[in-house]
């Protein structure tokens, strides 16, 4: 069969909650298109083997950006996942909504019914979290979300230092109040990576009414008029009676709405495609948070690293995690963090922090045999604006990824103070037990040092949004129903609708973007 109701191009966090929650209704044949695998094997459900599939192609597009101005010159990492489940089956599992005044924002530009009191019942219908049900999280839900395991004492020993520095402690970044420290809850059950696919696609694994294709790559759209009808594939045609919805990500949405000839007429024709469709906006304003690592040798157990010590830690942990899920290989290795405000008058945290019980470096394709601790620290709100575009007219090839980090003044700025203030939290008596060599060179730099040392190291933390951004001016790519602008049966959800950057990671508010469009459907029936 290769017609359906409904074509949902693109198997990951929002595609997966999107194409289940259709297929709710036995009336409805949905086909899931994914380009990658099953999202099935020990390397995925394996909390701590983020440490592979993160640096390489293993489940994984391993995109490279083009060479960055703000990071003198250097090419970017993009690591984004190719299984089922899209990159919440190969990120660090922090369970994260961002800051309600982000979504406020959303609706204040216009986009009704996007606001945080309208998102919030989509949230907690999304979640399990084991704590229970209350005021701000939910219970009964596909998304189970947990509390780490066995969290490391070094991780406990940040919370405590970040106190020492004068910060708040949270124990819940996703309640009341987002500032200050604590550990993460993250998206596992039992101990195990509890991904997209696994939180939506499992239950509805026996509904006759859903089809999924896996290593299907989609090639275009297919248009007749103003009305998509479809796409092609690399297995064949999909034809939608009703609607096709692009979930491809931030990267990929835009590029197959360029290959299909939506998008601006002088970024099609030096690839020699035809303007079907003018839509300017298709591949601007791409986001991302420009982040910073700090790391630190140690000489203290249970920490990760390629040193025989750390190799060590791993090998004793098989045992507990394959009795009852614990131990250091359920880490999601960033088990603390913290949200802080990077200067007075700020009315949210606008710094993100993620604690890591190994020392990582270029995204752990440094493979130096070191050992000991990092810490990250990102820019959550960044005024550089980039751009996704095509390298050619080929479908298989890589997009044209350009984030513009640390482009803007402000942005560079905002990262130094936060490099200042993640190193004064290392420091602290908490980690003393902890601590060795500071290994990136930062102690006793000027400001101006630091800040070129800065541009040499930072890079992605792996959240781009953006790029066929909400709204209803001309630059916007859909509508707040998520609906393409200016064509019929067509929609994109998924983070590039994005409008702007939310304070915080994007793997779960990626699933309730594809909740909201399901809703949305629904509606429009």
């Amino acid at each position: 069969m290769n017609e359906f109701d409904y074509v949902v191009v693109g198997g990951g966090s929002a595609g997966c909650a999107l194409a289940a929650r259709l297929s709710e209704d036995p009336a409805m044949q949905v086909c899931l298109l994914e380009a990658g695998g099953r999202g099935r094997s020990f390397l995925i459900d394996t909390p701590i083997l983020l440490a592979l599939t993160v640096p390489h192609a293993i489940c994984n597009w391993a995109f490279a950006t083009v060479p960055q101005a703000g990071l003198d010159g250097r090419k970017g990492y993009q690591p984004r996942g190719k299984a089922l489940g899209g990159s919440s089956a190969i990120n660090a599992m922090v369970y994260m909504r961002g800051h309600p005044r982000d979504y406020d924002d959303w609706a204040a530009a216009g986009n009704r019914g996007w606001g945080w009191r309208d998102l919030l019942p989509l949230f907690k219908r999304n979640e399990h979290n084991e704590r229970g049900a209350d005021e701000y999280h939910g219970g009964g839900g596909p998304l189970n979300v947990a509390d780490v395991r066995s969290p490391n004492p070094a991780s406990h020993a940040f919370v405590e230092a970040g106190v020492q520095a004068g910060h708040a402690r949270n124990r819940d970044f996703n309640g009341a109040s987002q500032d200050g420290v604590g550990l993460y809850q993250v998206t596992q059950k039992n101990g195990r990576r509890w991904s997209a696919a696994r939180a939506y696609l499992d239950p509805a694994a026996n509904r006759s009414n859903l089809t999924v294709i896996t290593s299907a790559h989609a090639l275009r759209l297919t248009l007749e008029g103003k009305t998509c009808t479809g796409v092609e594939t690399t297995r064949g045609h999909l034809r939608a009676r009703r609607e096709t919805i692009v979930c491809a990500g931030a990267f990929g949405s835009p590029q197959l709405l360029l290959l299909s000839g939506i998008g601006a007429q002088e970024e099609l024709a030096p690839h020699g495609i035809a303007l079907h469709h003018e839509l300017p906006g298709v591949g601007c304003n791409l986001q991302d948070h420009p982040d910073y690592v700090i790391g630190y040798l140690s000489d203290a157990p249970g920490l990760l690293g390629l040193t025989p010590r750390g190799l060590l830690n791993l090998a004793r942990g098989w045992p507990a995690f394959w009795r009852d899920g614990s131990g250091i290989l359920a880490s999601n290795i960033a088990e603390a963090g913290g949200f802080l405000r990077s200067r007075g008058g700020l009315e949210r945290p606008d710094l993100q922090l993620h604690f890591t019980i190994g020392l990582v470096a270029d995204h752990g394709r440094d493979r130096k045999p070191r050992y000991g601790f990092s810490c990250h620290v990102c820019v959550l709100r960044p005024k550089s604006r980039g751009r996704v575009s095509l390298t050619s007219s080929n479908p298989l090839a890589a997009p044209r990824i350009d984030p513009a980090f640390l482009e803007h003044d402000d942005d560079a700025r905002d990262l130094l103070r936060g490099v200042k203030m993640t190193r004064e939290i290392l420091e602290q008596p908490a980690l003393g037990p902890y601590r060795g060599a500071n290994v990136f060179g930062e102690p006793g730099k000027s400001d101006e040092q630091l800040l070129a040392l800065v541009r040499r190291r930072a890079d992605t933390v792996y959240h781009p949004v953006g790029t066929c951004r909400m709204g209803s001016d001309e630059m916007a790519v859909v509508d707040a129903e998520l609906r393409v602008r200016g064509l019929d049966r067509l929609r994109v959800a998924d983070a590039s609708i994005m409008p702007t950057l939310i304070g915080g990671n994007t793997n779960a508010p990626a699933m309730v973007i594809g909740e909201k469009a399901a809703e949305r459907i629904r509606t429009a029936r």
